[in-house]
């Protein structure tokens, strides 16, 4: 099966529906709550994947390979 992996904040609705969406389809996942240091950890995950400006939530990575987020997934 794949690994899947998130990242998200608690507030955020595209994050829940991500979430929705996986567990409905029975699909397990990590999922990185980042909530509680956003701004710096959205900063990291900018320079993980490549992305200039503001980074958006959710951020979903499938078996190694960011994907984007709920509308890439």
């Amino acid at each position: 099966m794949a690994k899947v992996v998130t990242y998200t904040v608690d507030y955020c609705p595209y994050c829940r529906k991500a979430k929705k969406l996986l567990e409905e389809k029975g699909i397990e996942f990590e999922d990185h709550d980042i909530t509680d240091n956003e701004t710096e950890m959205r900063k990291k995950l900018g320079e993980m994947f490549g992305i200039e400006g503001r980074v958006s939530v959710p951020q979903i990575v499938i078996n190694g390979e960011h994907i984007g987020g709920f509308t890439e997934l």
